[in-house]
């Protein structure tokens, strides 16, 4: 059940009304105060707030009084309600199906929903309180073969545990999906020409193996987004995952997709082969691959990096005052690209010998 509430309009204004895309549309930023004072109000729990970056929603660290964190957000008046109820349920059933995966819990409301409404004046935003799960964010870790190999391992239990998650993202297309790689056709004018010919040769080879990627068997509720940003280790141990979080990208999508963009972020140190190999065994032991699984995995990871580097530049450009954030993963999208140029299923069966079930 869902409630809502009047909240006071921003002090710094806003210019864009409500509806639209959640990842383009501008918003008002929440004073802190504020976002402590709708804390109180839903969920009883009086605290401070600060702000954590985001790029679609805002997003605070909630320090309760009693020294509890937690995760405060609240989400762009654009958002489609669905979308975010989507990604409760997933938690929910995580929750229920396979609590040993490390991935937020929901705090509910007083009156024991999963989330809250408000109203402002640019429409309504649903706010979430989310436990907060310590822990160093992946990419400011030394990367190293074992991490590689617990972070495979990780993936292959996270989507386990989503196999049997029954809910479906809203209708529309995301567009971080791989399964809609082509689509980026209409802006990789984007790309700068130094690199254009290269991301362009990945949309033609995913073109070309488009029919057999559209006979794979196994689909499901994938997380979509398991980067070095949404991962936390264990500071003392940081091979070990410690949390898992961020399920705004999840889809309804081929099992080999979370791989391909897991995988992705493994690709641009001097020791790519490596950690490759380390990841695909972590993963595979969790969760093995079928043939045709394998044989397409260098066509989508591939595709996954040419698609980040088509969106980064394409949305940098449009936002230039967000640029540092979106175009964080960039240059290592282009390396990791460089990288695996010519990466066929064979060699990557020689960085992880085990890539096939028996």
């Amino acid at each position: 059940m869902t409630q809502e509430t009047p909240f006071p309009a921003p002090a710094n204004g806003g210019d864009a009304p409500a509806g639209g895309d959640a990842m383009s549309a501008a918003f008002s930023k929440t004073e802190l105060s504020d976002a402590a004072a709708l804390t109180g109000d839903i969920y009883g729990v009086a605290g401070t707030a600060g702000r954590l970056s985001s790029e679609r929603d805002e997003t605070f660290l909630f320090t309760a009084t009693d020294g509890t964190r937690y995760t405060l957000k609240i989400a762009n008046p654009a958002e489609d309600p669905a979308a975010l109820a989507f990604q409760d349920g997933a938690l929910l059933h995580l929750a229920r199906h396979a609590p040993a995966v490390p991935v937020p819990r929901l705090v509910p409301t007083r009156s024991g929903g999963t989330s809250h409404r408000i109203a402002t004046h640019e429409g309504p935003r649903i706010v979430r309180l989310l436990t907060f799960l310590p822990g160093e964010l992946q990419y400011r870790t030394p990367p190293s073969t074992n991490q590689s190999r617990h972070i495979g391992r990780a993936l292959g239990a996270l989507g386990l545990g989503l196999s049997g998650y029954a809910g479906r993202p809203p209708a529309g297309k995301l567009m971080w999906d791989i399964s809609h790689t082509l689509d980026l056709a209409a802006v990789v004018d984007s790309v700068a020409p130094e690199r254009q010919a290269r991301v362009e040769a990945v949309l033609e080879e995913f073109l070309r193996m488009l029919p057999a990627f559209s006979a794979l068997e196994r689909r499901q509720i994938i997380h979509n987004d398991f980067n070095p940003h949404n991962i936390l280790v264990d500071p003392a141990a940081p091979e070990r995952v410690a949390g898992i979080i961020d399920f705004g990208d999840m889809v309804e999508a081929p099992l080999v997709n979370d791989l391909a963009v897991a995988i992705s972020y493994h690709l641009f140190t001097p020791d790519w082969a490596e950690r490759a190999g380390a990841f695909l065994e972590g993963y595979l032991s969790a969760r093995p691959l079928q043939p045709a699984e394998a044989a397409l995995l260098p066509t989508l990871i591939r595709a996954r990096l040419a698609m980040s580097i088509i969106i980064a530049e394409w949305r940098s450009a449009r936002f230039p005052e967000n640029s540092s954030y979106i175009m964080r993963n960039h240059a290592a999208a282009w390396a990791g690209l460089h990288n695996i140029s010519d990466l066929t299923p064979a060699g990557l069966k020689r960085l992880a010998p085990h890539l096939v079930e028996a």
